[in-house]
C-alpha cells in the first residue's frame, strides 16, 4: 500500500486529498498542530493523525518516517518553508505543492490581491506572468502570492518531480473561510432579499477541494515537475452561485440587482470581479484529470456541513463569528432593510 503524507492535512483542502486517497487505496498519514482539530471522516476511513508543526524541521522528520510515495504540503506560504521541505521531497517519489491564483497578474501588473483588479485577457494559463517574488508578510495582501511565488520557484528550482497546484477560490467543508455562508446563513435568517452589486455577474472561479484531491491523486501516479492550474470545470457568477445555494435549500428570496457598485456593504459578495477572473485548466484535464464535479454539484457539501454546524453540529465552533472583519461587512442587515425601506 503507497504511503501518503499530507502536512496540514486537517484542514480544507488536506481533509479532501486525504480522503481521497484513503478511499483509493492508500496509507494516509496527515499532520497537525491540533489532534482536536483532526476531522471524523478521516478517522472513519483509517487516516492517521500525527502532532507536527511544519515549521519545525526535527517534527517534520519524525512525521516522514522513512519516506512518502506522496509527500503533499498544504501550507507552504514562503520559501523558508520550501526550504524547510527539500530534504523531505528528495525522499518522496512525488510531491505536490498548493500554492495560489494569486500569483498571477495582468499586462499592468494587478492582481487578485492589488488595489486595482486585474483585467485578463481570458482564461489564464500556467505560463501567464506571475508577481516577482517577495520576502515580505505572508499574510498581507501585498505579500501573500509574492511569497507563493518564491516557495514555487524554490521547489521548481530543485529538479524534483514537484507538482505545483494553483486553484482559485477554494470551497468545501472545514473551509476557514466558507464564502458560501453568505448565502447559507440568509437563507436560515429567512432574509426576504438578496441584493447585489453588478447585478451579481462577478465571475471569481470556484475551486472544489475534491477537485484538487481529484488532480492531486493523478499526479501522484505521473510523478514530475509541473505547474497546474486547478478550479472547478464551470465558472459561476454570484448570481448563479446564489441561485445554486438557494434552491439547494428550497428557498426562495426577491432579487435586488443593482446596476453598479455596492452602496456601502449593501450589495457586497465574496466573487465580484470586476472583471471574470477565470482559470484555463487544459493542462489538468491533458494529464488525464476527470473533475469530481461542478460548482453545483461539489458544493452541496458544504451547504450540508454549514446548515449541519449551524444547528450546533460537530463543526460548529468553525463557523464565522459574527464580529468576523471579512464576513461583517457581508451581513449588514440593517443597512439592507434600510435600502430596501426607500426604494
Amino acid at each position: 500500500m503507497p504511503r501518503a503524507l499530507v502536512l496540514g492535512g486537517t484542514g480544507l483542502v488536506g481533509r479532501a486529498i486525504a480522503l481521497r486517497l484513503a478511499r483509493t487505496g492508500w496509507h494516509v498519514d496527515v499532520t497537525g498542530r491540533d489532534a482536536a482539530n483532526m476531522p471524523d471522516d478521516l478517522r472513519a476511513v483509517g487516516v492517521e493523525f500525527i502532532q507536527s508543526d511544519s515549521h519545525d524541521a526535527s517534527q517534520l522528520a519524525t512525521a516522514f518516517g522513512d519516506g512518502a510515495d506522496l509527500l503533499v504540503d498544504c501550507v507552504m506560504y514562503t520559501a523558508e518553508d520550501a526550504r524547510r521541505l527539500l530534504p523531505f521531497a528528495r525522499g518522496a517519489t512525488s510531491t505536490v505543492m498548493i500554492s495560489s491564483k494569486a500569483v498571477y497578474v495582468d499586462a499592468a501588473g494587478n492582481h487578485s490581491n492589488s488595489d486595482e483588479p486585474p483585467r485578463h485577457d481570458g482564461p489564464i494559463r500556467e505560463t501567464q506572468p506571475t508577481l516577482a517574488p517577495l520576502d515580505i508578510d505572508y499574510r498581507s495582501r501585498e505579500g501573500y502570492g509574492p511569497n507563493k511565488v518564491a516557495a514555487e520557484q524554490v521547489m521548481l528550482d530543485s529538479g524534483l518531480p514537484v507538482s505545483i497546484l494553483r486553484p482559485s477560490k477554494i470551497h468545501g467543508p472545514g473551509a476557514a473561510r466558507p464564502r458560501e455562508w453568505m448565502f447559507v446563513k440568509r437563507v436560515l435568517d429567512r432574509r426576504p432579499a438578496l441584493i447585489l452589486a453588478h447585478r451579481g455577474a462577478g465571475v471569481d472561479h470556484t475551486t472544489a477541494a475534491v477537485n484538487i484531491a481529484a488532480l492531486v491523486e493523478v499526479v501522484a501516479r505521473n510523478p514530475g515537475a509541473r505547474i497546474l492550474n486547478s478550479a472547478d470545470p464551470d465558472a459561476p457568477s454570484g448570481i448563479e452561485i446564489a441561485r445554486t445555494i438557494a434552491h439547494a435549500l428550497d428557498y426562495e428570496w426577491q432579487e435586488v440587482l443593482l446596476d453598479g457598485d455596492a452602496i456601502g456593504n449593501v450589495g457586497l459578495y465574496p466573487w465580484d470581479a470586476r472583471h471574470p477572473i477565470v482559470l484555463d485548466t487544459s493542462a489538468s484535464l491533458a494529464l488525464g484529470y476527470q473533475p469530481v464535479g461542478d460548482y453545483a454539484a461539489t458544493v452541496v457539501d458544504t451547504v450540508e456541513w454549514l446548515v449541519e454546524a449551524a444547528r450546533g453540529g460537530p463543526d460548529a465552533a468553525k463557523l464565522p463569528r459574527d464580529d468576523d472583519e471579512f464576513f461583517a461587512e457581508l451581513f449588514d442587515y440593517a443597512a439592507e432593510d434600510r435600502f430596501l425601506a426607500s426604494r
